[in-house]
């Protein structure tokens, strides 16, 4: 038993080190004096005062911020309206309805951001050709377009997330708040929304992640004029990346892993909280 624990311990020390090795080389070169991606030439903290300096990176950084706070946002208000909707219909349509909720999941990235890119084409020349002339407004793929196809493809997993919790509730809980004198989106909001929370906060989360790691669809869909970080990385990989993008994902890893934290000493404390409370109760 003791060679098993031991192999166990040894086996997950060789899967976290596969995992956090890369990001272990990046923090570490991030403050290379040196552009060299194999030799170190001393400890400097230029790269990051450059990284504030460069205004392509930073503004880069602001576009993928805002399209993923708010696809997120909007992904998760029409997500989770949509799993109510998918949980009141009867189980052959609700079955059908969430195969082709799957679709867009098992779908390759590249047909989605082709098929988008000639949606919002089709619809640009059809505006630009009538309403456009009309009101002599033009509209062009940019920064809409790419929000558009961000919360499409945030959808699904909002949806995946918030099912689970949808199916555990009692399924007279709505009506009982009615009886109790609580009625409509109220009713919503005191009862129901407050036992979905975790498995809305988990899509919110899901999805924010997605959108901010997104690449492929991004760059079908973004035009000419707009740039995600991930689009502006893909640019330098042609040539060299500069370390100043090492100095980005370093900061922007400092504060995953801080958020981390916070929430696992948030849960913690909850815990600790609720056991005191059962444990009056008991006592009581």
């Amino acid at each position: 038993m003791k060679q098993n624990g031991l192999v166990s311990r040894l086996f997950m020390l060789l899967v976290f080190l596969f995992l956090y090795a890369p990001i272990l080389v990046l923090v570490v070169f991030s403050f290379n004096a040196s552009k060299s991606k194999a030799v170190w030439a001393g400890f400097t903290l230029d790269w990051y005062r450059q990284l504030f300096q460069n205004d392509m990176i930073l503004n880069a950084l602001a576009v993928t911020l805002a399209v993923s706070a708010l696809a997120a946002v909007i992904s998760t208000v029409m997500g989770t309206a949509a799993a109510i909707g998918f949980r009141n219909l009867r189980r052959r349509f609700r079955s059908i309805c969430l195969t082709v909720n799957n679709i867009p999941l098992t779908n390759a990235d590249i047909i989605t951001g082709v098929s988008m890119m000639l949606l919002f084409l089709l619809a640009v020349s059809a505006w630009n050709g009538s309403l456009g002339q009309l009101t002599g407004v033009k509209w062009s793929m940019g920064f809409l377009t790419l929000l558009i196809s961000h919360i499409a493809f945030d959808v699904p997993y909002v949806i995946l997330s918030v099912m689970p919790k949808l199916s555990q509730l009692d399924p007279n809980i709505y009506e009982a708040a009615q009886d109790l004198g609580d009625h409509g989106f109220h009713a919503f909001y005191k009862v129901i929304l407050p036992e979905i929370m975790p498995g809305v906060i988990n899509g919110l989360i899901m999805a924010f992640t997605l959108s901010i790691d997104d690449f492929v669809i991004s760059y079908f869909t973004a035009g000419s004029t707009t740039q995600t970080l991930s689009m502006v990385i893909y640019s330098m990989a042609k040539k060299r990346v500069s370390p100043e993008i090492n100095a980005l994902s370093t900061l922007m890893f400092l504060v995953v892993v801080a958020l981390m934290v916070l929430v696992n000493l948030r849960q913690a404390r909850q815990e600790r909280m609720e056991k005191r409370r059962r444990a009056v109760l008991s006592a009581k």
